[in-house]
């Protein structure tokens, strides 16, 4: 098994694993741009397409965290894809759909449309 660097976070402090990826996926697009690669691998284009608004740079650098951390991997004419330890990440974060969901429901009718609308001019 090919061992991974650990990534570098924005604080020494942060030892512990858990704050380590949470710091990792807290950097923005991150977590936007593996939900995008959830189901299918993409070319550099069609991921940038599919987050809507993520300038090239920032694309490049999230996708070059998440490589370096052993979560996206870059196949020669497939493009860039979950890995396995990236499957195992986004199938332990599956849960959050439903917590998503039932705080939409709960949120009030106004605030829960804005946060639709905002999220559906993303996609």
């Amino acid at each position: 098994m090919r061992q991974h660097p650990t990534p570098r976070t924005r604080s020494p402090k942060l030892a512990e694993p858990v704050l380590a990826l949470l710091d990792l996926l807290g950097h923005r697009w991150a977590l936007r741009v593996l939900w995008e690669l959830r189901g299918e691998s993409l070319s550099f284009r069609a991921l940038q397409a599919r987050c809507g608004g993520v300038s090239p740079t920032v694309l490049n650098t999230r996708l070059a965290e998440l490589r370096a951390a052993g979560i996206v991997d870059l196949a020669l004419g497939q493009g860039y894809g979950l890995s396995g330890s990236g499957r195992t990440l986004l199938a332990g974060l599956a849960p959050l759909r439903g917590w998503a969901t039932r705080w939409m429901g709960r949120a009030r009718p106004a605030k829960a449309a804005k946060a639709r609308a905002r999220i559906k001019r993303r996609s």
